[in-house]
C-alpha cells in the first residue's frame, strides 16, 4: 500500500522538473500507442496513472501559490500555466488516444465493469469536448485559447488578491468603533505615534465585522465601495475570456458556452436551467419582499446596500435576541473540528487521529482518517486567515483513491483552506457561526473525496462527478451545523467549558431562516447573471447591462451604479463555475432531500445516514449522481425539499 505523498516543493527547480515531467509523459504516450492490442489494462489504466502522478506533483506548488501567496509563487505559478495547459489541451486532442478509448468501449464492453466503464464514457465525451475529432489547424486554435484562458484566469485571481491586500482603512476615534465585538477590535487595534488606531481591511473576517457592527454608515459605504470595486482590470479580463470561450464552444460545434457546459452535466439544457431559476424566484419574491419591508422598518433611513448586514443584524436581535457575538465563545476552532470529527464518528463511523508533520505554515495541520480502524485517507486543514492567503473557502484533492498499475491500493488525501478570525498568544480563533456552517460545507466536499472506494482515480472520490452536483455531498453536510444534538458536541464556552444552552441553540435554530427568502434572490441573481452572460456573446458595458437588467428582478435594495460585482466573480471567471453557478441551487435540491430524509428518521438512528455513505461517499463519480441518488432514496428528487429547509412558504 503506497503511503501519503510528503507535502513538498523545490521552487528553485519546480519549472525544470516540471518539463521533464511533462517530456516524460509524453514519451510514454507514444510508446503506449504503439501497443497492438490495446486494452483497459495496458492503455487506459496507464494513462490514467500517468496523469495522476502529474496533478500530486503539480497540486502542491498550485495549493502554495493560493496559501502562501509571493511574487516568487506567482511568477513560478504563471510559468508553469502555459506548460500543464499546452500538455493537457494536446492530451485531450489526441486523435489516436481517442480512437483507441472507442475501440476498447467496443471490443472490451462485456468484460468492463462499471467504473472502467464510466472512464471510457467519459473520457471519449471529454475528448469530443476538446476538440479531438476536428482538424488541425481547428486543434491549434483550441489549444491557443486554452493556454490564454488559464492565464487569465490566473491573473483575474491574482487582481482580486491584490486589490484586497492593497486597501486599509484606518480610524482614529473611538466612536466610529463603538458596537464591534471586542475579539474583532483585538485584529484590528495598533499603536502609532503614542495613538491607539484601529485598521479595517478587505479581507473577510475584517470586512464583514465592520459592515455587521460598525455604526458609521460613512465608513460602511467607503468600505462597501472599496469591496465593490475591486480590481478593475479584470473587466478587460473579463471581455477576452468571454471572447474565447464564445469562440472555443462555436469551433466545437455548439451554439454558445452554456450549451458546451451542460454537456458534462446533471441538467439537460438551457431551457432546463432558466424554468428551474426562475421557479425558485416566483416562488421566493413575495416572502423576500416581505423580509425588506421589515428590515427597513427599523432603519433610521432608506435602506442602502452597504446597510443591509448592519441593520440585518439589529434586526436578528430584536426578533430573535439573536447576538452572534454572544455565541463566538461557543465557537473556538479547535473546538470545533474536534466536535466536527466526533460528529463524523456517530454519523459514519470514520475517525480523525492527527499527524505530526511539519507543513506550509505552523498553524496548519494534519489528520490521518480511519474506518473501522483501518487507514483511509489523509486531511489538511489551514483555516486561518492571513495576507499571503487568497480569500473564501475551498476543497481541493491531493491524492485520490484507486488501484495503480500493479493493483497496489493508493490512499486518497485533501486539503481544506478557510479565512477564520486568526488566533494570537492572547486570543483563540473564535468563529461565527456561519464559519461553522463553511468549515461542515467543506468538510462535506472532502469525505466525498476521501471515503471513495472507487477503483479507477478519474471517477473516483469528487472526479467524475457531474459539475452540478458536486456540492450536493458538501450541502449536505453542512446542514447538520444547526442541529441541536450535533451542536452540543462541540459548542463549548472556551473559558468555562460550559455547554451551549438550549435557548441560545433554540434562537439560533429559529434565526436560521432569517432573511432566506432575500438570500435565496441574491443567489438567483448570480446564478441567473452567470448563465445568460455565457447564452450569447457579451462585450463592455453589455455585460453590466445584463446584470442591471437581472437585478430589476431580484434585488430589492437598488444596488449602487459603482457596484462592478462582475470584476469580483472569481467562481465563473477564475473557477470551474462559469455557465454552471446555477449548481449550488441545483444541488441543494438533493442536499435538502437526502437531509430531511436522516433527520425525519433521528440522525443518529438514520439508515439513510449509513446508506448515504456506501452510495454516495463510498460511490465517487463511477455513476451519474441522478441514478445514485435514486439508489439512495428510490426517487427523483423533490423541490420543495430545498423550499422547506429555507423556510420559504
Amino acid at each position: 500500500m503506497s503511503k501519503f505523498l510528503k507535502f513538498k516543493v523545490d521552487l528553485e527547480i519546480f519549472i525544470e522538473e516540471l518539463q521533464k515531467r511533462v517530456e516524460n509523459n509524453n514519451k510514454k504516450i507514444n510508446e503506449l500507442l504503439k501497443i497492438e492490442n490495446k486494452s483497459f489494462s495496458n492503455f487506459v489504466k496507464p494513462l490514467q496513472m500517468m496523469d495522476e502522478y502529474l496533478d500530486q506533483f503539480f497540486t502542491p506548488m498550485s495549493h502554495l501559490n493560493s496559501v502562501n501567496n509571493s511574487d516568487k509563487t506567482q511568477d513560478i505559478y504563471a510559468e508553469s500555466l502555459p506548460i500543464i495547459t499546452e500538455y493537457s489541451t494536446k492530451l485531450s486532442q489526441n486523435i489516436d488516444i481517442y480512437k483507441a478509448y472507442k475501440e476498447i468501449q467496443t471490443n472490451e464492453k462485456s468484460s468492463l465493469n462499471y467504473e472502467q466503464k464510466r472512464v471510457i464514457e467519459l473520457n471519449i465525451l471529454h475528448f469530443e469536448l476538446s476538440g479531438a475529432h476536428l482538424d488541425e489547424k481547428t486543434k491549434q486554435r483550441l489549444q491557443e485559447i486554452n493556454i490564454k484562458k488559464s492565464e487569465l484566469s490566473n491573473r483575474f485571481s491574482q487582481n482580486i488578491l491584490d486589490a484586497t491586500n492593497a486597501y486599509e482603512y484606518i480610524i482614529t476615534d473611538e466612536k466610529d468603533v463603538e458596537g464591534i465585538p471586542e475579539s474583532d477590535l483585538q485584529n484590528a487595534k495598533f499603536e502609532e505615534n503614542g495613538l491607539v488606531k484601529y485598521k479595517f481591511t478587505l479581507q473577510m473576517p475584517s470586512y464583514i465585522a465592520y459592515m455587521t457592527y460598525g455604526k458609521n454608515s460613512k465608513i460602511r459605504e467607503e468600505l462597501y465601495r472599496a469591496y465593490v470595486t475591486r480590481a478593475p482590470e479584470n473587466a478587460i479580463i473579463i471581455d477576452e475570456l468571454l471572447l474565447l470561450k464564445n469562440e472555443m464552444s462555436k469551433l466545437l460545434g455548439f451554439t454558445n458556452y452554456a450549451e458546451y457546459s451542460l454537456a458534462s452535466k446533471m441538467a439537460k439544457n438551457e431551457n432546463d436551467v432558466i424554468d428551474f431559476l426562475e421557479t425558485l424566484i416566483s416562488k421566493s419574491k413575495s416572502q423576500a419582499e416581505n423580509e425588506i419591508k421589515e428590515l427597513q422598518e427599523i432603519a433610521d433611513k432608506p435602506l442602502e446596500s452597504f446597510d443591509t448586514a448592519f441593520y440585518s443584524e439589529l434586526l436578528k436581535k430584536e426578533k430573535y435576541d439573536l447576538d452572534e457575538e454572544l455565541y463566538r465563545p461557543y465557537f473556538e476552532q479547535k473546538s470545533v473540528v474536534n466536535g466536527m470529527f466526533d460528529f463524523l464518528n456517530k454519523l459514519f463511523g470514520i475517525r480523525f487521529e492527527k499527524v505530526d508533520e511539519k507543513l506550509w505554515n505552523e498553524k496548519t495541520f494534519s489528520y490521518d482518517l480511519h474506518v473501522e480502524d483501518k487507514l483511509r485517507a489523509r486531511l489538511y486543514l489551514d483555516l486561518e486567515a492571513r495576507e499571503s492567503k487568497r480569500g473564501g473557502a475551498w476543497m481541493h484533492n491531493f491524492q485520490t483513491h484507486c488501484t495503480d498499475e500493479d493493483g497496489n491500493e493508493q490512499l486518497a488525501s485533501a486539503f481544506i483552506v478557510c479565512n477564520f478570525p486568526p488566533s494570537s498568544d492572547k486570543n483563540p480563533s473564535l468563529l461565527r457561526h456561519d464559519d461553522v456552517v463553511t468549515l461542515f460545507h467543506e468538510m462535506g466536499h472532502a469525505i466525498h473525496h476521501m471515503l471513495s472506494s472507487v477503483n479507477e482515480n478519474e471517477v473516483s472520490g469528487v472526479n467524475g462527478v457531474e459539475w452540478d452536483a458536486v456540492e450536493f455531498p458538501s450541502q449536505f453536510l453542512e446542514n447538520f451545523a444547526y442541529e441541536p444534538h450535533v451542536l452540543k458536541l462541540f459548542a463549548t464556552h472556551h473559558e468555562t467549558g460550559e455547554v451551549i444552552p438550549d435557548d441560545m441553540i433554540d434562537k439560533l435554530v429559529r434565526g436560521k431562516n432569517f432573511l432566506s427568502a432575500s438570500g435565496m434572490l441574491r443567489q438567483l441573481e448570480f446564478s441567473i447573471f452567470d448563465f445568460k452572460l455565457y447564452s450569447k456573446l457579451y462585450q463592455g458595458d453589455e455585460v453590466q447591462n445584463l446584470l442591471d437588467s437581472i437585478r430589476k428582478e431580484t434585488a430589492l435594495i437598488k444596488t449602487p451604479s459603482y457596484n462592478k460585482f462582475q470584476n469580483g466573480f472569481s467562481h465563473i471567471f477564475s473557477g470551474g463555475y462559469a455557465a454552471g453557478y446555477y449548481s449550488y441551487k441545483w444541488a441543494e435540491v438533493l442536499s435538502a432531500d437526502a437531509f430531511f430524509s436522516v433527520v425525519d428518521e433521528g440522525i443518529f438512528n438514520s439508515d439513510t445516514a449509513k446508506k448515504y455513505l456506501h452510495v454516495i461517499l463510498n460511490g465517487g463519480g463511477a455513476k451519474s449522481m441522478s441514478e445514485l441518488f435514486k439508489e439512495l432514496l428510490g426517487r427523483e428528487p423533490n423541490l420543495d425539499s430545498l423550499l422547506r429547509l429555507n423556510g420559504i412558504k
